[in-house]
């Protein structure tokens, strides 16, 4: 099941490439104006998107890892005995 911060994140994930892809098609990537806009929305869309990543790691949707057990320490009163 999605959570709604999920969704979200994904929604504002995307629509920040939707605005580079409208950047790149009007030719306003050729002045610095429409070169630090993309820059902006490829940060925000990161941004998004790696919180939607963490959602997704959070709810077990990706693949974990198996945890290596750490040894319990010996308290200094057991050697002491």
């Amino acid at each position: 099941m999605l959570s709604m911060m999920l969704a979200l994140s994904l929604v504002l994930g995307i629509l920040p490439l939707l605005g580079v892809a409208w950047t790149l098609m009007n030719g306003m990537i050729t002045t610095v104006d429409g070169l630090f806009m993309s820059l902006i929305l490829l940060i925000l869309s990161g941004v998004f998107m790696l919180n939607a990543y963490w959602e997704m790691r959070d709810l077990g949707m990706l693949g974990k890892k198996k945890a290596v057990p750490v040894p319990a320490a010996k308290s200094p009163a057991a050697k002491a005995s």
